[in-house]
């Protein structure tokens, strides 16, 4: 069992940083797709950024430039740097471990981010 524990969410005013920490428990975090994505009220869920076991990464063009996901194979802990916040950044942040092999899929609880213009 795998448990994923979200944190560095908070309130920030448009044009400032926040990084968010997403370590994990058990086993299997190397060989897998870590991914963070985000939820606005009344949006549907969006892939924000994810990295791949060999450390490929993809972002979502609304945050390249802005936000840089991370990994840290010895701490089993996933990053997202988030610069140059805006308005409509706001939303709560998950991290997502997996899907492989559709039994290893797992989310963290998430982590409110508000940006105050």
């Amino acid at each position: 069992q795998v448990q994923l524990v979200e944190s560095g969410g908070g309130l920030v005013q448009a044009g400032g940083s926040l990084r968010l920490s997403c370590a994990a428990s058990g086993t299997g975090f190397s060989l897998v797709r870590k991914a963070w994505y985000r939820q606005a009220p009344g949006k549907q869920r969006e892939l924000v950024a994810q990295i791949t076991s060999d450390g490929s990464t993809t972002h979502a063009d609304s945050v390249k430039g802005r936000f840089t996901i991370s990994k840290d194979n010895a701490k089993n802990t996933v990053y997202l740097q988030m610069n140059s916040l805006k308005p409509e950044d706001t939303a709560v942040y998950y991290c997502r471990l997996g899907p492989w092999r559709g039994v290893y899929d797992y989310w963290g609880q998430g982590t409110q981010v508000t940006v105050s213009s």
